[in-house]
């Protein structure tokens, strides 16, 4: 009797353990997958590209507000449309990779926005118009840059498909700019 109590006793002991063992022992031989470490380069284009992706939505939710003129309104909300969803998507890429990207702007993208928020009337216009000129023309060189030479195949994928849009914003912005007389700092 004893025996047999002992024997039914290791049973529901196996048996409620049993559970708590397969786990254990399938995180040993499928261990959970972590983010491939990206090369310096990628890292850095990511985490240049969600900076100047939020000051790029916070300068168009304010020339939304504050423009005077109609199609720079309309540009800023192209730039909060269309670099919102790039944001979005970058988030997931970079959460993905392991990469820790800003959660708010900082540094020069911060003071670039500060200022803005101070501008008003026509010279807000010509002023914002000409740093999108500039901005675009830099995020150009960069996201081509990284479609061409990244090493890795979601991040080039990412900056390749962007490219369309980004070269889009600058004919929208120069084109602007040719109305408004704004030069950019390469023609003055």
């Amino acid at each position: 009797m004893f025996k047999r109590s002992f024997v039914q006793l290791v049973m529901f002991g196996l048996i409620v353990s049993l559970p708590a063992a397969l786990v254990l022992a399938a995180d040993k031989i499928e261990p959970k997958k972590s983010a491939a470490k990206l090369s310096g380069a990628d890292e850095k284009f990511v985490k240049e590209a969600a900076a100047g992706g939020m000051m790029e939505v916070e300068l168009g939710k304010i020339a939304a507000e504050k423009a005077v003129n109609d199609k720079v309104k309309a540009f800023g909300r192209q730039m909060q449309e269309d670099h919102g969803k790039a944001n979005e998507e970058l988030k997931t890429l970079a959460a993905n990779k392991g990469v820790q990207i800003p959660m708010a702007l900082e540094g020069k993208h911060k003071k670039t926005v500060d200022r803005f928020s101070r501008l008003s009337g026509p010279e807000f216009d010509r002023q914002y118009i000409r740093t999108m000129i500039e901005d675009h023309k830099e995020d150009l060189k960069a996201f081509q840059c990284e479609a061409d030479k990244g090493k890795d195949p979601d991040v080039k994928q990412f900056a390749s498909k962007y490219v369309p849009m980004i070269k889009k914003h600058l004919e929208m912005a120069q084109t602007t700019g040719e109305q408004l007389k704004v030069a950019s700092k390469g023609t003055r």
